[in-house]
């Protein structure tokens, strides 16, 4: 009985939030690219590019529009531009989940296969993108939906303990999930806007942002000082 009112109450919720389908192109090819990020950066051979997710990454994709955005993270490989992060292999950048000034939500790739959204913790995180953060600032209505759309990957992954802004993730080199092998490879960023991750974290109390795991990190390394020298 149980067991069924679970099921129930996630088919309504699923069913309470509208998300729209523009998948990537993700190939075969694709695959086997994430497999040889996995294996350049984090040092791991796979069998397949599953993850569990245990963080949600907030972005914001610097593009005003949304074809122009799609179009992106289309491509199964870096574009010529982004040779700057071609040291860490060609597969091309992507995110889950799109949000459209208006609200719109468009699911790009299956929500547990890995995307390079984020140096260090692919293989553990959801990411999310929202148009703007070039020109135009994201909106209420992105707000709004980055919500209902993080409510309803955290009722649906039970292993998310974390909600973080891409400009945090660095904030995370101590902690077990971040895997990234090379110290020099980090780049700096700004999304997405400070006042937008910090309205979204509010509703979402119980989920850790980096300063909860870096005060826990600085008490567990205290306690560890204090056992040592006793």
């Amino acid at each position: 009985m149980k067991k069924f009112l679970l099921i129930l109450s996630l088919f309504i919720y699923a069913n309470s939030i509208e998300i729209k389908q523009m998948p990537l192109n993700f190939t075969q090819k694709r695959i086997d690219l994430t497999k040889e990020y996995i294996k350049n950066s984090y040092g791991l051979d796979v069998e397949n590019i599953y993850i569990v997710p245990k963080v949600i990454v907030i972005h914001h994709t610097a593009m005003d529009d949304l074809k122009e955005s799609y179009d992106r993270f289309n491509s199964e490989t870096l574009t010529a531009d982004r040779n700057y992060i071609m040291k860490a292999g060609n597969l091309n950048v992507s995110a889950h989940f799109l949000v459209d000034f208006d609200g719109s939500i468009y699911a790009l790739m299956p929500e547990t296969y890995m995307a390079r959204h984020v140096i260090g913790l692919n293989l553990s995180s959801i990411g999310i993108e929202n148009i703007g953060g070039n020109k135009k600032e994201l909106t209420q209505e992105q707000l709004k939906a980055n919500i209902e759309l993080v409510k309803y990957l955290k009722e649906k992954y039970k292993t998310i303990e974390y909600l973080i802004g891409h400009y945090e993730y660095t904030k995370f080199e101590n902690h077990p999930l971040f895997l990234e092998r090379d110290a020099k490879y980090r780049t700096i960023k700004h999304d997405p806007a400070v006042w937008f991750m910090e309205s979204l974290r509010s509703n979402f109390p119980d989920l850790n942002s980096y300063q909860k795991w870096s005060l826990r990190f600085i008490t567990i390394s205290k306690a560890i000082k204090i056992i040592i020298i006793h």
